[in-house]
């Protein structure tokens, strides 16, 4: 079992507090686009939607898939 010592930075970021709830967003960019166009894009849902790079993947033929998360607000029912 690692400890917080051995565990990389990338994984301390990953770790959720206990109550810390993620919405979740998938985009399927072709390979097309051009690494400015996708950069320009996320840098758009990052400023303005509050979304934050979660994981990138690049298949052959240059397709990519990006997962984006934003913490979501669990408000309690008042009914």
């Amino acid at each position: 079992m690692p400890t917080e010592k051995n565990r990389t930075a990338a994984a301390r970021r990953r770790a959720a507090t206990p109550g810390t709830y993620y919405e979740y967003r998938t985009l399927s960019l072709p390979g097309s686009v051009s690494n400015g166009d996708v950069r320009r894009l996320l840098t758009d849902e990052a400023e303005y939607g509050r979304w934050e790079l979660a994981r990138t993947r690049l298949y052959l033929g240059g397709s990519r898939r990006v997962w984006l998360r934003r913490k979501a607000m669990r408000v309690p029912s008042t009914l």
